[in-house]
């Protein structure tokens, strides 16, 4: 995220950004606009996620934060309907790119991401700075830009 935040113009701008996604309701993926624009930054996809594809990435989200495992798979559910609906929704949401750009190409080059980190046929995990910017909160986002691990 901290090098993310310095290829837009630095922590500020990124923050602001997810500040203006937040102001989209009901939530910024399903804006079918697949555009929005804070003062200094704006970013872009290309394509809009639609409520039931949402609903369901949002129960695995609440899910992994109670497993409190880093290398949480998202396809590792037991239920054969749950893991049908799973796979349908990273189908849908793997070609899903974010582009995120400065408004002055002097703060930086930007950053892209997708929604998953990795996808295979028995493990997908979600994309980290993909949850920070559209699940975490404004303040926990600010939080985990300014943690630092001692060596």
């Amino acid at each position: 995220m901290t090098k993310a935040a310095q290829n837009i113009g630095g922590t500020n701008f990124l923050l602001a950004l997810i500040e203006a996604m937040r102001n989209n309701k009901p939530h910024p993926l399903t804006y079918k606009g697949k555009k929005i624009s804070s003062n200094k930054t704006t970013i872009e996809w290309n394509k809009v996620v639609f409520k039931d594809k949402l609903e369901i990435l949002e129960a695995i989200l609440v899910e992994h934060r109670s497993s409190e495992n880093p290398d949480f798979n998202i396809l590792a559910n037991e239920s054969a309907k749950k893991r049908k609906n799973i796979l349908n929704m990273v189908k849908t949401l793997a070609p899903v790119e974010f582009i995120v750009t400065p408004q002055n190409p002097n703060d930086g080059t930007g950053f892209n991401f997708k929604v998953f980190e990795s996808v295979d046929n028995e493990s997908v995990k979600i994309n980290p700075i993909f949850i920070s910017m559209f699940f975490c909160s404004t303040e926990f986002t600010k939080k985990a830009l300014k943690y630092a691990i001692d060596e």
